[in-house]
């Protein structure tokens, strides 16, 4: 007998690494342009917010807020999901954690939790298992931001970190397939928390470890420039934020967000206000959109009772009698794998030559895609370096522009007291894109040879990226 239980204890404990290892079995990894083409195909899902704001009448909560105001007595994610079906989704996305670090599902890492509310059950797994069960995908949303664990600027510690990787290993593990995971609060202007205060390639890399087939978004991703993939698997725009995807000539593979009601939680005013219109929406969204690569994810809040309102599901069904899901897309162009480690020329010391008056070197690695190093006019052959002092390991450089105009240039580093060839050719993108064997370096240099007009970098960023 005390054998029997010792083996069973075994059991207990090995289990969640082997539902673990059955889920990587089960996900035979795909190509990155594979997972992108399929999830701009996907063209239209529902993003749920629902958490402990929806009990406050406001979007973001005090983070000191009780568990005992969530309540959802009547939650019907059944319901949810035959909305999403009305309206021809595809998936949906629900917010296991918003910025007060409320969790809605049975973490082992924090208290403040669905756990300890009334409610007591695992709304994750009622989601997920509701939107599967009719059909549609799975994705996720999570808060980098944790104003009630103090997750937040300046007071960021290894537990933080540690608490942020385990909370994301729960959700990797515990529901299944999950399509994406949509990260916010982290590099927004809001948020200040940095990609190095939360090592953004070290969580990347534990998404992908355990769901290789996962697209880990981050909904700042508008602050980068459209043409290139900085932090983010798909291009990201919250219209509300004033993020606009080109609707003319966007290539890459996008999201672009929206709430159905005038607010991203639900309010007590909602089941009162009109929401927006399922004409505009289609003829202003969806289409435009799915046109040029990008899927569109509309928000639709539950109410208290954890239902969505009538002028809601409304809304959802007159929007899937006018719009149909018409099959794939146009095929997505090859693209370059996302940047997603630490810039090591931000802030460096950087010199050049001669610059226009305002716009000197120090504007290149300013970690702002707003302001540039220009060369002076009168430079026939510019150039620019950055001197890191001592020697370096590197394998990216990323030369990112305003607007394109440098067309032939050579890239070099500088080691063992002598310059050394990385790049010697033409490329016309305004995102330059250049992943080498990793190589040691005092100082990197770019000899610039051609440009249409004055030669400008906005940003030049230098990586060693974990392979």
């Amino acid at each position: 007998m005390r054998k029997t239980l010792y083996l069973i204890t075994a059991l207990l404990l090995m289990m969640p690494g082997i539902l673990n290892a059955q889920l990587k079995s089960s996900q035979a990894p795909k190509s990155l342009n594979q997972l992108q083409q399929e999830f701009v195909d996907l063209r239209f899902g529902m993003f749920i917010h629902f958490n402990i704001p929806t009990y406050m009448d406001q979007d973001w909560a005090d983070p000191m807020a009780s568990p005992a105001i969530f309540n959802p007595t009547r939650l019907d994610c059944d319901q949810w999901a035959k909305a999403a079906k009305s309206a021809n989704m595809t998936y949906g996305c629900i917010t296991t954690k918003h910025h007060s670090g409320f969790c809605i599902w049975d973490t082992k890492t924090t208290d403040y939790s669905v756990m300890s509310s009334p409610y007591k059950k695992d709304v994750v797994k009622e989601y997920a298992d509701a939107f599967r069960a009719n059909g549609l995908k799975v994705f996720l949303y999570y808060s980098i931001l944790d104003t009630h664990h103090q997750l937040r600027p300046n007071s960021i510690t290894p537990k933080h970190i540690d608490m942020v990787k385990a909370q994301i290993k729960e959700l990797m593990t515990n529901y299944g397939e999950i399509g994406a995971l949509i990260i916010d609060g982290w590099d927004a202007p809001w948020s200040r928390i940095s990609y190095d205060d939360v090592p953004f390639e070290e969580i990347y890399k534990l998404v992908k470890s355990i769901q290789p087939n996962c697209l880990v978004m981050d909904l700042n991703g508008a602050k980068y420039p459209a043409e290139g993939l900085y932090y983010t698997d798909i291009k990201t725009y919250e219209q509300g934020a004033g993020q606009h995807i080109s609707k003319e000539n966007n290539f890459m593979p996008a999201l672009s967000c929206l709430p159905l009601q005038a607010n991203w939680f639900w309010k007590l005013k909602h089941p009162d206000v009109a929401v927006k219109s399922p004409e505009k929406l289609v003829r202003e969204d969806i289409i435009p959109f799915n046109n040029v690569n990008c899927n569109f994810i509309l928000n639709v809040a539950p109410n208290r009772e954890g239902r969505f309102d009538d002028n809601a599901l409304a809304a959802l069904k007159q929007i899937g009698k006018i719009w149909k899901n018409e099959g794939p897309l146009a095929k997505l162009p090859p693209l370059e794998a996302p940047i997603i480690s630490h810039n090591l020329a931000k802030k460096q010391i950087s010199n050049s030559s001669w610059s226009d008056d305002s716009a000197i070197m120090d504007f290149a690695n300013d970690d702002d895609f707003s302001s540039s190093w220009i060369s002076n006019p009168t430079v026939s052959s510019p150039w620019y370096e950055i001197d890191f002092k001592r020697n370096t390991a590197l394998n990216t450089i990323v030369i990112a522009e305003e607007k394109p105009n440098i067309s032939t240039y050579k890239l070099e580093y500088y080691a063992n007291g002598s310059w050394k060839p990385l790049f010697d050719g033409e490329n016309k993108q305004k995102i330059k894109i250049h992943r080498f064997d990793s190589v040691k370096a005092e100082k990197v240099r770019m000899a610039i040879a051609k440009s249409d007009h004055q030669a400008s970098i906005a940003e030049f960023q230098i990586y060693n990226e974990k392979r």
